[in-house]
């Protein structure tokens, strides 16, 4: 489970890509339906995914120049930019998804080695630049989902699924409202710890149910409990 950006651009292309390709499929009735996300249509999440993309184009940015810029300008902005955005038709959806995609990718080609190493301030506070390319495919990953336009948990590639699981059980550690849970993947002896396991409820499942199920994205379906029981309830993604 690499952290090297540069070997995550080729996973981020091919996530990309499938996005692109189920944006495309979309009609004035599509882009207009519900998402996943409680009063986001799907154009709000299309048009989200353009802006975080030009977001993570300013910390890029702010990386490699050494210039403060802000990934929006701020919580209200980027709440207008949404709302407004997701009045548009399919087609400047579309447009607007790939062409943000590509100014992407193109800030990411321009860092020197060097600026990977700079801290950023991101919506979710300081980090290092190192892990924007992470923070990019795991929006798509997960927004794509979101748009409940046919692609689900059990679409990801393994390894994002596994990095995934891998960061959310990790920031559960640290919190105090995680219920105590031992994680453990299918037809696998690897077992992971949230908290006390002494007599927590072990939670079975493929890389991909688990993750979706502690980011409120389904796959409670693919998991099973043991002792039996209902599955504990996991905190809020933040």
């Amino acid at each position: 489970m690499t952290a090297d950006p540069l070997l995550l651009t080729g996973d981020l292309d091919d996530a990309t890509a499938r996005l692109l390709r189920t944006a495309a499929a979309l009609d004035d009735a599509d882009v207009a339906a519900p998402s996943l996300l409680p009063g986001w249509t799907r154009a709000h999440v299309l048009t989200h995914l353009a802006r975080n993309a030009d977001g993570f184009v300013n910390l890029l940015t702010s990386a490699r120049t050494g210039e403060r810029i802000p990934m929006y300008a701020s919580t209200a902005a980027r709440a207008a930019d949404i709302a407004t955005g997701a009045a548009r038709p399919p087609a400047a959806l579309l447009d607007d998804l790939r062409r943000s995609a590509e100014r992407f990718a193109e800030a990411v080609a321009a860092m020197p080695v060097q600026a990977w190493a700079a801290t950023v301030e991101t919506r979710r506070g300081p980090a290092p630049a190192a892990m924007l390319v992470w923070g990019r495919l795991r929006e798509v990953e997960v927004h794509h989902v979101d748009l409940a336009a046919g692609y689900a948990p059990a679409d990801w590639p393994e390894a994002f699924a596994q990095r995934l699981l891998h960061e959310v059980t990790s920031g559960l550690a640290g919190r105090d409202d995680a219920p105590a849970l031992v994680l453990r993947f299918d037809g696998s002896s690897h077992e992971v710890a949230v908290g006390d396991p002494d007599g927590a409820p072990t939670v079975t499942g493929p890389a991909h149910g688990l993750a979706a199920w502690l980011i409120g994205r389904g796959g409670a379906d693919t998991l099973a409990v043991t002792p039996d029981g209902p599955l504990p309830t996991p905190p809020e993604w933040m």
